[in-house]
């Protein structure tokens, strides 16, 4: 039974050609997604073993609990991978270098820079951080390559940072470095043993970091070199014999460092792969459909055969493993061309992305259980979805399938009152998740199993499940919705149309299985392209009720140098400046435990800021009483998580600079999004100097003076800083709305595998259904349809089936994205908006993928012998 089947998949490659293909493009998204994985891990681990290369490590004691995916900043030293701690004071370097056996004790001077390149302009990445550092000229993996060791009023640029900026040794260069811009000599280049990623990596002498960096004394960490054939453990122990008690700082082996920080970086890595992987699975899933199409055309289209088998001994299990040796066959193939592609695919990201100036060192390789888990799961994709095909053939009895005739298609009734039972569970928790995510207190029902539901699982389950009822109960309506869609057809390109709706209604099971392809991936584009209109509506809407000052001074950076603040505030035609600076803190019940505090955005501003520059919706306490009373104004999402409300306390700070205070308000606010907001004189005692930033500037003009005109004035104060921008409202808005359309272009890069797959499947079912027809195609042709007509009644066919999967896919979009708003109000989103134009739009995608897939099957149709045809059994 073996043989028979191979030879089956031999003899008909072309009906299983596309299967392969799409278990192909299938596998090699997951082995890229893991390829690319392994390159990015091999890059950092690098970058960590390159850039944490001592054997002790001087750091503070307490951590900070934060959630990997909520951090929103990329680091600006090495000592930023892993978890924040307090600072710990460099003199300690002093003592630490006196130690038996320590070499050198530096203390890690590192900070955020902006580059200016030769052409006038900042030298801006995609992502990677820009990172000013004392360099040493001992470090044992940073190589001088050109010119000397930076001095005063110099630096030295890694050959990457060279690269992008244009400069050369003995260029003057203009930095932001600090609180303002300065021109430094390049005084040399060097590299380092592992690939920047991208990293813009500056270099300045120590007194100049010292200065920049650490102004209060308080750095991260202390990185302790040992001399020649010093065991690191027993220097550990020296190292922490001499700090002081009550220093807040401990000694760590280098390597316990280097293990924490690329911990760090695989958990981060891992949301990356995760979310890669969830589109190879949308990849996966909508394939199946093309498989499980292809082999339910190929087991009706072998009935007779399958009935010689049994006649002469072949039992229904042989029969049932025989479709699941092809099955198998399909898969392994398929696999093992997607594992190459998947290789193929990272060296060519790679490759785009060195042009684009983000070099990875990484090599591109595979484990062997990750080749073997993509082959083993686009195998078992194969089998599971050719099983009920399979059954189908060993249950026909051998009788039945020697007829003539096709057997009966069975009645779609039990499908669509399953189907409508799904969805509706599907819906109602789709609102049941909106209602979770909008409520104002803890409890929505009363029932604390119910209420304790994270709203997004539910929202994914209940968008799965409506999905899952739409596809189940899609042959039960493909009759009628097709009836309705083929009619203009039909009626102006009489008969061709009427031919070609005839024939997707004939059998609305095989037509739903084609169409149910499109229908997953349309599903997810509406859904994507909902939430990005919705998205930029909420935003205008957020910036124009809640931002009371006109203007605001922003930073591509995320960082505005405080003399910035001085240039804005000494424009003429400024009334009010409301300046936002942040940092990162621990905060805490008090009772809890110092290992228990999470890592929240702390702000400090004026006790005017409420009045002066954002307009906050008050939901506890008033934030500006708050404010002057010397107590914290809180966001709701940030009150939820930490389980505060007003009257609570809340500690704040880490070390020597934490503090207790009071919950004077919570508010919600789309513009502040997220943290804690204090006085500014209770910032500074809490959040050290070199760890602090300014955000943001709110400018109101004065009395009189005209907004436009200020603007202007502004955007040339700020000119020197670079990368600061001037925005009024509606550039604000826009600006947003800019980052939300390129993460959804990303969206739909990727979800554009899901429709090819989908275009292939109606190709395949086309093309089956042209050898399935081979015989009503020849007698069509004698009686005088021409080659043309016949491509047409393809077409119109292939036409239909697209429409009819994106009818479907987009209406359950919208219906899951109607359910956002609620879900997504803590991240601003506030109104749903559904784009008519690029609903629209899509449908006439659909049309364009029916004709391009009609291609293939319609030539071949045209091609018939009309003799040959006529006498097919």
């Amino acid at each position: 039974m073996i043989r028979v089947a191979l030879r089956g998949v031999r003899e008909h490659l072309v009906r299983f050609g596309l299967s392969v293909l799409a278990v192909t493009l299938g596998v090699a998204f997951v082995v890229g997604t893991f390829a690319f994985r392994g390159m990015l891990s091999a890059t950092f681990d690098e970058i960590v073993a390159t850039s944490v290369s001592a054997d002790v490590y001087v750091r503070g004691t307490q951590a900070i609990t934060s959630d990997v995916a909520d951090q929103t900043g990329p680091p600006t030293s090495p000592a930023s991978f892993g978890q924040q701690r307090n600072p710990v004071s460099a003199a300690l370097a002093e003592d630490v270098a006196a130690v038996d056996g320590v070499d050198r004790a530096v203390p890690d001077y590192s900070g955020s820079i902006v580059l200016v390149g030769a052409d006038g302009t900042a030298v801006v990445t995609q992502g990677p951080p820009s990172i000013a550092f004392g360099i040493d000229p001992e470090f044992p993996t940073a190589h001088l390559t050109a010119g000397d060791w930076p001095g005063p009023d110099e630096l030295v640029l890694e050959t990457g940072a060279v690269a992008a900026s244009g400069l050369a040794v003995g260029d003057t260069a203009t930095v932001v470095l600090g609180d303002s811009p300065r021109e430094l000599t390049v005084s040399g280049t060097f590299a380092i043993d592992a690939a920047a990623a991208g990293a813009v990596l500056v270099g300045i002498d120590a007194d100049t970091a010292r200065e920049t960096f650490a102004p209060d004394g308080q750095v991260p960490q202390i990185a302790v070199h040992a001399e020649p054939g010093v065991d690191p453990a027993g220097l550990t122990e020296r190292v922490a014999a001499v700090l002081p008690a009550g220093s807040g700082a401990e000694a760590v082996d280098g390597d316990v460092v280097r293990d924490e920080a690329s911990a760090a970086i695989q958990e981060l890595l891992g949301f990356l792969q995760t979310f890669l992987l969830i589109f190879a699975a949308i990849a996966l899933v909508v394939g199946s459909f093309i498989i499980t199409n292809a082999f339910a055309m190929a087991v009706r289209e072998r009935q007779r055969e399958n009935a010689l088998l049994r006649a002469v001994g072949a039992s229904p299990a042989q029969v049932f493993a025989a479709v699941l040796a092809q099955a198998v066959a399909v898969g392994l193939v398929g696999s093992a061309i997607g594992v190459g592609l998947g290789v193929l695919l990272v060296h060519g990201i790679r490759a785009v992305l060195d042009r684009m100036g983000m070099p990875f060192g990484g090599d591109i390789s595979l484990t062997g259980w990750q080749v073997a888990a993509a082959v083993g799961l686009g195998t078992l994709l194969c089998v599971v979805a050719a099983a009920v095909p399979a059954r189908r053939a060993a249950l026909v009895p051998p009788v039945q399938a020697m007829r003539d005739d096709v057997v009966p298609e069975r009645g779609v009734r039990t499908r669509a009152v399953a189907g409508v039972l799904i969805a509706a569970v599907g819906g109602v928790l789709l609102y049941l998740a909106s209602r979770l995510g909008s409520r104002l207190g803890d409890r929505l029902t009363g029932w604390a199993w119910v209420d304790d539901l994270n709203p997004r699982w539910v929202l994914g389950v209940g968008a799965g499940l409506l999905l899952l009822g739409v596809l189940v109960g899609s042959p039960a309506v493909a009759r009628w919705v097709l009836h309705g869609l083929g009619a203009p057809a039909a009626w102006l390109l009489r008969p061709l149309g009427g031919l070609a709706r005839g024939n997707v209604t004939r059998n609305p099971r095989r037509t739903a299985a084609t169409a149910g392809a499109l229908t997953i991936g349309m599903a997810l584009v509406a859904c994507t392209g909902v939430i990005a209109a919705s998205t930029e509506a909420s935003v205008h809407t957020v910036v124009h009720t809640e931002l009371r000052a006109p203007l605001l001074v922003d930073s591509a950076t995320f960082r505005v140098p405080a003399d910035a603040v001085a240039a804005v505030q000494a424009v003429p035609g400024v009334g009010s400046t409301e300046v936002v600076r942040i940092g990162t803190t621990a905060a805490a019940p008090p009772d809890d435990d110092a290992d228990d505090a999470r890592a929240v955005p702390l702000a400090g501003v004026s006790t005017a800021f409420f009045t002066d520059a954002v307009n906050a919706q008050e939901l506890a306490g008033d934030p500006t009483t708050a404010l002057v009373g010397g107590k914290a104004a809180v966001v709701r999402r940030t009150a939820r998580d930490l389980g505060v409300q007003v009257g609570d306390e809340l500690r704040l700070g880490l070390g020597e600079h934490a503090r207790t205070v009071q919950v004077g308000a919570v508010f919600e606010s789309q513009v502040v999004g997220t943290g804690v907001l204090v006085r500014g004189d209770l910032f500074d005692s809490i959040v050290p100097q070199a760890q602090e930033s300014v955000r943001a500037i709110y400018v109101t003009p004065a009395d009189g003076t005209d907004v436009e005109t200020l603007r202007a004035d502004l955007r040339e104060a700020v000119t020197p800083f670079v990368v600061l921008t001037v925005r009024d409202r509606d550039e604000t808005a826009s600006a947003v709305a800019d980052q939300v359309n390129q993460a959804v272009a990303i969206l739909y890069a990727l979800l554009a595998l899901s429709i090819v797959i989908a275009l292939l499947g109606i190709v395949n079912t086309l093309a089956l259904s042209v050898i399935e027809r081979t015989r009503e195609i020849g007698l069509l042709r004698a009686v005088g349809l021409g080659r043309l007509q016949l491509a047409a009644v393809i077409a119109i066919e292939s036409v239909l089936i697209a429409v009819y999967g994106t009818v479907l896919g987009v209406a359950t979009g919208i219906a899951v994205a109607a359910a956002l708003p609620g879900v997504l109000a803590d991240e601003g989103l506030s109104r749903l908006a559904i784009p008519w134009g690029q609903v629209l739009a899509v449908l006439g995608i659909a049309v364009v993928i029916g004709l391009v897939a009609a291609i293939g099957p319609a030539v071949r149709a045209a091609r018939l012998p009309v003799l040959e045809a006529v006498t097919v059994d």
